[in-house]
């Protein structure tokens, strides 16, 4: 009868305070994701795996959740907005799809998990092994540019907060997002995230529109949450002009990774030609690191590969793979990055990374 009492008792508390039916979800360290889809069918995330949940929830609190979790982020759902992405007080990320546009209201809410929140951790995960891990820390103190890329969920933001994590104190680090996810322990930082038009369809601010404002803010680290549009021609301008950067991009491997990111500066339009975004490339990045997630729902990474900084007879960029996944273990291929020169002038060594742990 006690515990009945009890969970009578934290079922109000979170509908008053929490977030409703959802709470216990959002307060297990374990799931990494809760979504909703027209407040019929509950499910979560955990450990990697998907699993529908016995929860009951009405339209209506479903609707009074949404506007709740809203009141304190200053963004909106309504008839002209049936789309909202919001950062949560506690760093998770929120995605609503109204009714409008979905087949009844549709929430996402992607945690933000503390517990892996540096590269040992990462490393503990099972994410990738020591030696690659060594790899990155050298690469990110030497001023590499780096590319993290994957699917939807496979853990890019997570190890670009671990990347961040690792420079130095003295540097000046302005991250850009479409939303607050990144969450860098850092003494000298400027967080920027887009802002949605007013009702009366001003006051927007793109990403592209931060990416160019950062410039002007003295950064020694730009980072981009995610690159999707045109703003991957400012960011590769930016990488270009002395900035040193991070970024994510969703694709399958870091092959398709470059190719996409060749395409985006396209849309950018003034007659920009590939034959001019590919060299860029190819001068404004270093690193590409590809994550992927098996039928299990272990995250790991697949392949790191160095970007040479020469372009092929063919047009293309000119890579070599640094690690790979070979039977299920990422390992050394033993090349070496052609742009040691980054390495030499930031003093590090380079030959501790090839010695395995």
């Amino acid at each position: 009868m006690l515990l009945d009492e009890e969970a009578a008792r934290a079922s109000v508390l979170a509908a008053l305070t929490g977030f409703g039916p959802l709470q216990p979800f959002l307060d297990d360290p374990e799931v990494e994701e809760v979504w909703v889809n027209d407040a019929s069918r509950v499910f979560i995330a955990r450990r990697g795996m998907n699993t529908e949940v016995a929860v009951s929830i009405s339209e209506r609190e479903l609707s009074d959740l949404v506007e709740r979790m809203l009141a304190t982020t200053g963004r909106r759902v309504d008839l002209s907005t049936p789309f909202v992405d919001a950062s949560l007080p506690d760093g998770s990320r929120l995605h609503v799809a109204t009714g409008e546009v979905a087949r009844g209201m549709s929430i996402n809410i992607r945690k933000f998990l503390r517990r892996m929140d540096s590269l040992a951790s990462i490393v503990d995960a099972g994410t990738m092994t020591e030696q690659a891990a060594r790899f990155l820390q050298a690469s990110v103190i030497a001023g590499c540019n780096v590319l993290v890329c994957g699917a939807t969920h496979t853990g890019k933001t997570t190890l670009v907060n671990a990347l961040i994590g690792v420079i130095r104190d003295s540097e000046r680090i302005v991250t850009v997002e479409e939303t607050f996810e990144l969450r860098p322990r850092a003494r000298d930082i400027v967080a920027m995230q887009c802002r949605q038009p007013s009702l009366e369809g001003t006051g927007e601010v793109t990403l592209r529109k931060l990416v160019k404002e950062s410039l002007r803010m003295r950064p020694d680290r730009l980072i981009v949450g995610e690159v999707r549009e045109a703003e991957a021609l400012d960011l590769l301008i930016a990488l270009n002009s002395g900035i040193s950067g991070m970024c994510t991009i969703h694709a399958n491997s870091a092959r398709e990774a470059l190719l996409k990111l060749t395409t985006l500066p396209l849309l950018a339009g003034r007659n920009i030609d590939i034959g001019f975004v590919v060299p860029t490339i190819a001068s404004a990045l270093d690193i590409v690191v590809h994550l992927d997630i098996d039928a299990r729902g272990n995250r790991g990474v697949t392949e790191i590969t160095a970007v040479t900084g020469a372009v092929t007879s063919s047009g293309g960029l000119e890579t070599t793979r640094i690690f790979e996944r070979i039977d299920g273990q990422l390992q050394a291929t033993g090349s070496m990055p052609v742009k040691t020169e980054r390495y030499r002038r930031a003093g590090v060594d380079m030959g501790s990374w090839t010695r395995a742990a």
